[in-house]
């Protein structure tokens, strides 16, 4: 087989078939002008030459990238790893490929990254607490494919999904009143954070509905294990423990499990830790974590196909919300309180 020498083009290409290089080009981006015959021809020549087109080229032609981009908040820990490779895994299923840009928690930093990407992505996906109505029109144009996850935005500009928060937190404080438990504090994510304060706002009216004499106690986080140390180490100090600690995510659950191991505190015999997310490392901690579960991988899949959806059939463009559901997960974090 001939090596693929750095010059080749889609001239030799179209001298070695004997056709125009428009025809060279046609046949290679699938146009319905060339016949099947000289599609296979010119490919298999193609094949021979190992000639590849060159992208910015073929951008200009068929006004396509075939790339996404993603703009998250961070691209730190499994639950951005989880939810990176179910974008992935429906972009490959596309053979489409993937650019990703965090914008760090910063307002400015959002806006920048969506307009880095202009031009250089067929569409993109935005998940950041900065990404309010007024940030998208000044960054955004109206011609860019977009589809929101996990942000504030209400009304049908953009498509979005979101996991109900809300309701697996509450949820969760619901699993741990019947258990007994009347002492139940909050490890908080960060405040700006759409997903933190959902998950505050079920803890704070679960706690109301179901346990009104019961006062909120909460520890301030920011969804990393690192804070999730520190709250752990000031529960430990403390001279009245709460009985049950719920962390509003399985980071810092994780982070408090080893600060709390460090004191001496057992977890469950001693006090009651859960988390949210239901990050891998959840079911492998000891004792695994009970938790709710938010399919990760799945939202950044169903993300994905929302958004080739529309980059596919701008026409039939569905721009309606959607909210997946958060699940129970227990497991031995979590026990009874003992009797007496």
């Amino acid at each position: 087989m001939p090596k693929r020498s750095p010059s080749v083009t889609i001239k030799d290409v179209a001298r070695q078939a004997g056709v125009s290089v428009a025809s060279v080009s046609r046949a290679l981006n699938g146009h319905d002008s060339v016949t099947a015959e000289t599609r296979e021809r010119i490919e298999a020549i193609a094949r021979e030459l190992r000639y590849r087109p060159h992208a910015a080229a073929r951008s200009l032609i068929t006004r396509r990238t075939d790339t996404i981009g993603a703009v998250l908040p961070d691209l730190y820990g499994e639950f951005f790893s989880e939810l990176i490779r179910g974008m992935d895994l429906a972009a490959r299923r596309s053979n489409l490929h993937l650019l990703v840009s965090s914008s760090h928690g910063s307002a400015e930093e959002t806006g920048l990254a969506l307009r880095t990407l202009q031009g250089r992505v067929d569409g993109l996906l935005v998940m950041s607490p900065h990404a309010d109505a007024p940030l998208l029109a000044d960054n955004l144009p109206d011609l860019v494919p977009t589809v929101l996850m996990n942000t504030r935005v209400s009304g049908d500009s953009y498509p979005a999904l979101s996991i109900d928060n809300y309701a697996g937190a509450y949820a969760m404080v619901k699993h741990l009143a019947a258990r007994g438990f009347r002492r139940i504090a909050l490890i908080a994510g960060p405040e700006q954070n759409f997903d933190a304060q959902e998950r505050r706002r079920g803890y704070a009216q679960a706690l109301a509905d179901l346990l009104p004499a019961s006062a909120e106690r909460v520890f301030a986080g920011d969804f990393t294990e690192t804070a999730g140390y520190a709250a752990g180490q000031a529960i430990a100090a403390a001279a009245q423990r709460p009985e049950a600690i719920f962390a509003a995510n399985d980071s810092m659950a994780l982070g408090c499990l080893s600060a709390l191991a460090e004191a001496g505190v057992r977890v469950p015999q001693d006090i009651a830790l859960v988390g949210f997310d239901d990050i891998p490392m959840a079911r492998y901690a000891s004792p695994p974590l009970t938790t709710v579960r938010v399919r990760i991988a799945e939202l950044g899949e169903r993300a994905m196909a929302r958004l080739i959806a529309l980059i596919e059939q701008p026409e039939h463009a569905d721009t309606r919300s959607e909210v997946l559901a958060a699940e129970l997960v227990v497991r031995q974090s979590c026990a009874p309180v003992p009797s007496g």
